[in-house]
């Protein structure tokens, strides 16, 4: 029989560090001279983490909406067509921060009754700051969701450690040992782990992750093997607002830095290509819990000027008459 493909699925709350996880694993199969293959999920219309991913890579955009409602039908049949088209040694998941593990693991489980694939782990990773602030209020639907990240993971991702005191640290580190008592924990700054760790899940099948095969996940959820029970109760991100603006011109840098700067908290992420009227090159710019980045890009073809902003009850008419006055 052919060799079961092994599948990883990277959780964790908008702006965890999820795609910057990703890049390093791809980086780590490609110098062993494996193939990997990435299923990216984006709840907008518009895969920007996408372009971080090399072109070598075998890659499936599901855009528009998230894994686990709108689109999770076809989780089983894209993840078919990735698989029998590339041939991959290995497929990682990334889902939008958005998504919920439970149903994930739904989806890749039905996946795996139309092509031979095997469920190795579902690594969660958590910013410490973001955990830290939202654990003190205790309360919301975000909240909840990242805490059932926490419960299903296999493995869980401490990251951008550096960004919080120790004390602080100690704090999260112990809520997710309470949330998830089986789970090993890695403490990193800019996720950077010792990447043979997905090489060693795929050498054997351990007891939490046996969920893959029908079991309850840790989070004390049935993943109804084959079957898919859609209540209201797994739409825990149903609060999660996403907005795409596309600008048809250049735009100013240091109007549009402070515009970020200014965001309301309700809108935890935002991601774009964008042109500057001071610049020549494009640049990719990514905005998470108050911080922002911009790496000037070299794009093979012509991308559209877009501005993603994802958030919570945001109001999207007042930034929507801010871009517009850029």
């Amino acid at each position: 029989m052919t060799k079961a493909v092994p599948v990883h699925i990277l959780s964790g709350f908008l702006g965890s560090g999820k795609t910057t996880l990703l890049t390093r694993a791809l980086d780590y199969y490609k110098l062993q001279d494996l193939k990997p293959a990435v299923l990216m999920n984006e709840l907008g219309d518009v895969n920007l983490d996408g372009m971080l991913v090399g072109d070598e890579v075998p890659m499936t955009e599901m855009l528009g909406g998230c894994i686990c409602c709108t689109i999770r039908g076809d989780l089983g049949l894209e993840l078919k067509e990735l698989i029998e088209e590339h041939k991959p040694d290995v497929v990682f998941v990334e889902c939008t921060g958005a998504a919920n593990p439970i149903e994930i693991l739904d989806g890749v489980t039905d996946a795996s009754l139309l092509t031979q694939l095997e469920l190795k782990s579902v690594i969660t990773v958590v910013d410490a700051a973001q955990f830290a602030e939202r654990a003190e209020r205790s309360t919301g639907k975000t909240f909840r969701l990242m805490q059932d990240q926490i419960r299903c993971a296999t493995h869980l991702i401490l990251n951008k450690s550096d960004l919080v005191e120790h004390d602080t640290l100690q704090s999260v580190e112990k809520q997710l040992r309470e949330l998830n008592p089986v789970a090993p924990i890695e403490v990193t700054v800019k996720a950077e782990i010792d990447l043979s760790l997905f090489q060693q899940l795929e050498g054997s099948v351990s007891k939490t992750h046996r969920h893959a095969e029908g079991e309850a996940c840790s989070c004390g959820n049935p993943s109804h093997h084959g079957h898919h029970s859609h209540t209201a109760a797994h739409h825990s991100h149903e609060h999660v607002m996403v907005y795409t603006h596309y600008f048809d011109h250049p735009i100013d840098s240091e109007r549009f830095e402070e515009l970020i700067g200014r965001l309301p908290h309700e809108i935890y992420r935002a991601k774009g290509i964008l042109r500057f009227t001071d610049t020549v090159s494009p640049f990719m710019f990514q905005y998470a819990y108050r911080e922002m980045d911009f790496l000037k890009i070299t794009p093979k073809e012509e991308l559209p000027s877009v501005a993603v902003f994802i958030g919570e009850h945001f109001n999207k008419e007042q930034l929507v008459a801010e871009l517009s006055k850029l």
